[in-house]
């Protein structure tokens, strides 16, 4: 990270807004989940809490996009929010993000808006090599995924938060479970998720019998176990049907967060942060867990958006998610994030918008709209 970046970030700690911030992340992103990765980071541990902190050590930022960013980096922060099927603690290395959001929190009114980034978005990977996004993780770890989002998106991202399935699960069952309206051709895809849930890279054939079945329709409790499978559902809407349960989950948990008190808040922080990794300052999360009920999640998104968006059975590389152009996707971004800013694309993102234009479109339309990405 330059002197500048470094500079930028305590300065932004120094505010009240990144308290703001900053709860907003623990009662939203320790719940839906995120990933943590090796490569050119340093890793510690904090032995009270057991959160473990990754340090960035740099991340890739246009010239153009750092210039646009001083307009509204007082009034605004991004944090990067990975997810990933981490089973016993294990939060590293060598595993794709099943999950990508950007949460975009207002400083000034705690307001946040969420865009769930689909992890088979044909994009830069950060080093100009063209792949599902979701491989940028596996390659690179957080450095190379938050460099993937800042230069196919135009944006200014220096932090992240991770967590696995289990952190999730934890987070739930700690709340006391979640109210969600299962639609009757979810059922049987949540319960296949139950049952196979058990499977690991050593027993990939290891199903249950031995969790609680959904059997009808409607709103109802879901216990932690059930609600990380009713994130995982694809075959019911896709990638994108996929990504709008998982905004659903997350603001089901912020708001029964909102109903507890702050020793109860630090009790689920003391159980689940040894299931988080993240790039923030432990001592300023757990300092602020007490104001969970000032914010609010006010809008959520995915991107590519719904007008501009294809798919297709890219070569070797699978069904993909095919941004429409680009250019018109990251513009549509900031007006969605940053209403008040005009926006340009940066040279780069052109140059990416030609260059995924030129290699997926003798593919589009390769796909049927049921089949299931992967």
């Amino acid at each position: 990270m330059s002197t500048q970046q470094k500079g930028r970030k305590n300065a932004r700690k120094k505010k009240n807004s990144k308290g703001k911030l900053i709860l907003l992340i623990v009662e939203v992103v320790i719940l839906v989940g995120a990933i943590a990765a090796l490569g050119l980071i340093l890793k510690t541990t904090d032995k009270d809490t057991g959160i473990v902190r990754y340090d960035i050590d740099d991340v890739e930022v246009s010239s153009d996009v750092k210039e646009k960013w001083s307009q509204v980096e007082e009034t605004y922060t991004n944090i990067a929010l990975f997810g990933v099927d981490a089973r016993n603690g294990k939060l590293s290395s060598g595993t794709r993000t099943d999950t990508i959001m950007i949460l975009s929190v207002n400083n000034n009114t705690g307001e946040g808006r969420l865009v769930s980034v689909y992890r088979d978005t044909y994009l830069n990977l950060g080093n100009d090599v063209y792949n599902k996004c979701n491989a940028a993780y596996a390659k690179g770890g957080p450095e190379q995924a938050i460099s993937m989002l800042n230069m196919n998106l135009d944006l200014y991202i220096t932090d992240f938060v991770t967590i696995g399935f289990e952190g999730m699960m934890e987070v739930v069952d700690a709340v006391g479970g979640i109210e969600i309206d299962i639609k009757e051709n979810e059922i049987k895809h949540l319960n296949n998720y139950q049952a196979s849930m058990y499977a690991t890279e050593e027993n990939p054939n290891n199903l249950t019998t031995d969790y609680v079945a959904i059997t009808e329709p409607g709103v109802q409790t879901l216990s932690g176990y059930q609600a990380v499978a009713y994130c995982r559902i694809r075959a019911v809407g896709n990638d994108f049907g996929r990504t709008e349960r998982q905004r659903k989950v997350l603001q089901a948990v912020l708001d029964k967060a909102k109903t507890l008190s702050p020793s109860q808040l630090n009790d689920i922080a003391d159980d689940v942060f040894p299931m988080v990794a993240t790039s923030l300052e432990i001592d300023e999360i757990l300092s602020l867990v007490a104001n969970v009920s000032s914010y609010e999640i006010v809008g959520s998104s995915g991107f590519p958006f719904d007008t501009n968006i294809t798919t297709g059975k890219i070569g070797s590389k699978g069904s993909c998610v095919i941004p429409m152009d680009l250019a018109t996707n990251v513009e549509l971004l900031h007006e969605y994030l940053y209403p008040e800013i005009e926006y340009t694309p940066s040279p780069e993102v052109l140059e990416y918008s030609d260059i995924i234009e030129q290699h997926t479109s003798p593919y589009v339309g390769t796909m049927s709209a049921d089949e299931e990405l992967n």
